[in-house]
Parts: structure tokens; C-alpha cells; sequence
């Protein structure tokens, strides 16, 4: 059995399992793994309807959950430690709360189990109101969405995902369902007990994903959870501060170990 979503992988030892956020892809998180490569097995997902995974008609957390469990089950041999990004994180927190899959725990980056105001849904008619057919190179699609998306790092960031192929350019993100379902992304309507996978919610101070109005949402989810600042960083905090980020996911991985030592008799 194989699993239908794509992915890379790299190093040896104990398994983390990446998966990113929405409008993004595996390579997103490549310097990431990279660094965690040294002393751990680092697989990075393409979430469906991203990357080079399958197009999917629904984007629901639990239709993703299902995905992703069945991606554990046929290429991570151990139980790994589950991080998620934003769209990534609720993905990998609705896995935690309705599957009974093991996992050693869980990373959530920049976001909580909550509805968000917040929506990409300018974003995806300023993508989709390109007329690819017309456009030779990402040079010229930038050019188009300068004024709908003022903020360069964001429109290259979206522009990742402009292709070349032998029909010309496409997109590889499922432009269509993303908007169709944004409601159900921005979302988290997902019953189920609390989950005592002990859990780190890594957020940016200058990011309103995560902030004291949320705490009570992620407690009642994840009692274990701890939640880890990030001074300066917004949203994409990985990106932006990663050696920061690195040094308090290996601080929370390396108390686990510690703390799943068999003690010696005395």
C-alpha cells in the first residue's frame, strides 16, 4: 500500500512528519528538514490540492485527516512527531483528535483549534483572474497582481505556484475547491474528546492567529499543551525566524525523550 499523497523525505532516526500551510507545498519547509536532518527522518507533505499531490473535492480537515492517516500508515514506520503549519496544523490536529493513530506529538505553528475571520478569498479571485493563457513567465503574473497584492513576498510566495508545462502556465494548487470551501478551511468545526498528545503551539507575537483569547480553545483540545512565543514573528515564523524555530522544536523534542527514559532502579 502507497500512500496518494506526495511527499519527500530525508536523514535517518526518529520520524517528524511536516506539513504546511495553505497556498504553500513540502519545499516550503525544505530548509527546515534540512536542518532537522541530522538526527531525525524528516518527512514533508503536499497537503491534497497543493504541490504535486492529487486535486480533491473536499478540503474539510476530516476528509484531509483521513489522507494523512492513511499516508502514516504506509510510509512512516514509527510513530513520528506531527508538525502543522496554519491549514497544515489544523490538519494535523484534527488527525490527533479523531484517529486513533500514535503519535510521539504534536507541533502546531501559528494557529489554533478555532474559526478564523480571516479570508484568502481576495487572494484566490486576484489568482484566478489571470489569464494564464496571455501570460509568457511568472515575471509577467507578478506584474498583473501587483495592485490586487501590494506585498511582494506574498505575491512571489503565491506565484510558487505557477508552473510551466507544455500547455502552457498552470496552476498547481486547486484554485476552484480552495475558494469553494475557504469557509471550512478557516474554520475547525470538529468534535471529538481532548487529545493527550503532548503538544508544543509555537505562535509570532506579531501574528494574531494565536493570542490570549485562543488559549482556552487550544486547552480544551490539547491539555497538555504547551505554547512557545516567537519575539518578532508573524505568521510565517518558520521562515522568517528558523533558526529560532529549530531551537524550540528541538528543545520540546529532546524533554520528551528525556521524559520517556526508563528510570534506573535504586
Amino acid at each position: 500500500m502507497s500512500s496518494a499523497l506526495s511527499f519527500s523525505v530525508t536523514g535517518s532516526g526518529p520520524p517528524v512528519v511536516i506539513l504546511h500551510g495553505l497556498f504553500g507545498s513540502a519545499t516550503n519547509w525544505r530548509r527546515i528538514a534540512e536542518a532537522l536532518s541530522d538526527q531525525r527522518q524528516i518527512f514533508c507533505v503536499d497537503l491534497p490540492n497543493h504541490g504535486e499531490s492529487p486535486w480533491t473535492d473536499d478540503m474539510s480537515y476530516p476528509a484531509q485527516a483521513v489522507l494523512l492517516a492513511d499516508f502514516l500508515c504506509a510510509e512512516v514506520p514509527e510513530t513520528p512527531i506531527l508538525i502543522g503549519h496554519s491549514m497544515g496544523g489544523k490538519a494535523a490536529m484534527t488527525l490527533a483528535l479523531q484517529h486513533q493513530i500514535l503519535l510521539d506529538a504534536l507541533v502546531v505553528v501559528d494557529i489554533a483549534p478555532t474559526a478564523y475571520p480571516h479570508t484568502h478569498e481576495p487572494l484566490v479571485e486576484s489568482m484566478k483572474s489571470l489569464d494564464l493563457a496571455a501570460i509568457r513567465n511568472r515575471r509577467e503574473a507578478e506584474m498583473q497582481l501587483e495592485k490586487a497584492i501590494p506585498e511582494k513576498a506574498l505575491r512571489q510566495f503565491l506565484l510558487q505556484n505557477l508552473r510551466s508545462t507544455s500547455d502552457g502556465l498552470r496552476w498547481r494548487i486547486n484554485l476552484e475547491v480552495i475558494h469553494r470551501q475557504m469557509r471550512a478551511i478557516t474554520g475547525f468545526d470538529v468534535e471529538a474528546a481532548p487529545c493527550d498528545t503532548p503538544s508544543l503551539f509555537i505562535y509570532g507575537t506579531q501574528s494574531d492567529y494565536v493570542t490570549p483569547k485562543t488559549t482556552p480553545a487550544i486547552l480544551k483540545h490539547f491539555p497538555k499543551a504547551r505554547l512557545a512565543a516567537i519575539e518578532g514573528a508573524g505568521h510565517w515564523l518558520h521562515a522568517q525566524e528558523p533558526q529560532r524555530f529549530i531551537q524550540a522544536f528541538r528543545e520540546f523534542a529532546d524533554a520528551l525523550e528525556v521524559s520517556s527514559m526508563p528510570r534506573r532502579a535504586t
